[in-house]
């Protein structure tokens, strides 16, 4: 989702641009076009744009929303013992890739206990 939003109301004028401390927007002329270009890394959200724009073009609403945005989603791995989420299947197979080595799924809690203590948790079904 893009959070600089400019609605139907934007005449080119420039004002925004013109009036951005953070120099976040700008324009690009091209043939009979021109685009209103904005740089949300530069952005600082003073809302500055939306303040001076003669036409209410900016809807700035989108830059206040308190939302969190998905950016990605990736599958677990949980302790063979308890059951808790411990880290990513990605991360997994990172530290296989650099180590050479598989790694035990085990959460902190389980990790210092011997292998035969281990497998009379699972076997018992405790969760523990």
């Amino acid at each position: 989702m893009s959070y600089f939003v400019v609605n139907e109301n934007c005449n080119g004028c420039l004002s925004c641009v013109e009036n951005c401390p953070a120099n976040a927007l700008s324009f690009r002329d091209n043939g009979e076009k021109r685009t209103i270009l904005h740089n949300m890394a530069r952005c600082v959200r003073c809302a500055n744009c939306w303040r001076v724009c003669p036409q209410q073009a900016i809807e700035f609403q989108h830059f206040m929303e308190n939302q969190w945005d998905e950016v990605k989603t990736l599958n677990l791995v949980y302790c063979k013992v308890c059951g808790e989420p411990i880290y990513t299947a990605d991360l997994e197979e990172t530290i296989t890739g650099k180590t050479g080595r598989e790694i035990e799924a085990l959460c902190p809690k389980h990790r210092g206990l011997n292998f035969a203590a281990r497998q009379a948790l699972v076997l018992s079904g405790r969760r523990g």
